[in-house]
């Protein structure tokens, strides 16, 4: 791509400011948090909370409701989908990426079969350790929680360029677009490269990950410096949003708002609301957030107005 401008876009979505809320995902354990919803009933409630709250895109993961391991079946998404869709106008947007330890095959199912406005997709390979948080806690509530965080020490995640196309001609034909994972430089021009060969169309929703181990930092300037590579290769093309790992969730935030990107918060990213404060819940972290767009001047986007900045299919076209 070599477009370098960068154009504003309808007058009534400009200055509308998205929040993407991942409400669970697969990195947190139950032990880290009470509050990290596992049930189906639990993750149903948060996500809708976190619409109410503000959230035009709600990323879901599922879980065993008894052990709160991550769980890839269609069977465990459809315990809480439905209702979601029910309880709130908030884009659904399932994940891809599953858990580091799954093949891709396992990971794309679910979206596959529900067919949702969004899904996320992981746009490169990276070593993902999280055996660090390990240390942090002296017992675990369940015998699957340390093994899996120790394991994380020899686990690549395995996103190829193989991975990446099967997920794209498994989902695209479906209408189903797609939260671009980019958590370094290299996945930005992983993206340009699917790009030039026409297998994703813009706008481009590029989620740049900060903080994971494995992944770029969180130094001001490596989100400038992911916003830069990204507006080189994309110009106009794209609208660019970005995850703070743990406590620098909301300092990344703020950065990407006052650069006029977007935001995603939630309990699969950060378990905090502030230094040493446990967040309660999703929706807390999505009132932060909100907190952050409005003090600089700017509204957060609804759920349609989300869908006319991504050019999403709409709630009505999907298979939940």
């Amino acid at each position: 791509m070599t477009q370098t401008s960068r154009k504003p876009g309808p007058a009534r979505t400009r200055g509308k400011v998205i929040i993407t809320c991942a409400v669970t995902g697969a990195i947190h354990t139950p032990t880290m948090s009470p509050y990290l919803p596992i049930t189906p009933d639990q993750i149903a409630s948060e996500a809708i909370a976190a619409a109410e709250a503000g959230a035009a895109i709600l990323h879901l993961h599922a879980r065993d409701p008894e052990t709160g391991k991550p769980d890839q079946t269609p069977e465990a998404f459809a315990r809480f989908l439905p209702r979601v869709k029910q309880g709130t106008n908030a884009a659904i947007n399932i994940t891809t990426g599953g858990s580091p330890y799954m093949k891709v095959e396992e990971r794309v199912r679910p979206a596959a079969q529900f067919k949702p406005e969004v899904a996320s997709l992981n746009m490169g390979s990276i070593n993902f350790g999280l055996y660090h948080l390990a240390d942090k806690y002296e017992t675990f509530k369940f015998d699957w929680e340390k093994p899996h965080l120790e394991a994380t020490r020899d686990l690549v995640f395995r996103n190829s360029f193989k991975d990446i196309e099967y997920i794209l001609a498994t989902c695209y034909d479906n209408g189903t677009r797609f939260e671009f994972e980019c958590y370094d430089i290299a996945h930005l021009y992983n993206l340009s490269h699917f790009a030039d060969r026409g297998l994703v169309k813009p706008p481009f929703f590029v989620q740049s990950v900060f903080g994971l181990l494995g992944g770029i930092g969180t130094h001001p300037e490596d989100v400038a410096h992911m916003k830069r590579t990204a507006d080189r290769l994309f110009g106009d093309q794209f609208r660019w949003s970005v995850l703070g790992a743990g406590a620098s969730q909301l300092r990344i935030a703020a950065q990407s708002a006052a650069l006029g990107g977007n935001i995603r918060v939630g309990l699969e990213d950060s378990l905090w609301a502030g230094k040493g404060k446990l967040a309660k819940s999703n929706a807390e972290q999505v009132l932060l957030a909100r907190k952050i767009i409005e003090g600089l001047g700017m509204e957060v986007a609804t759920p349609d107005e989300a869908r006319e900045i991504l050019s999403l299919k709409g709630g009505d076209k999907v298979a939940f």
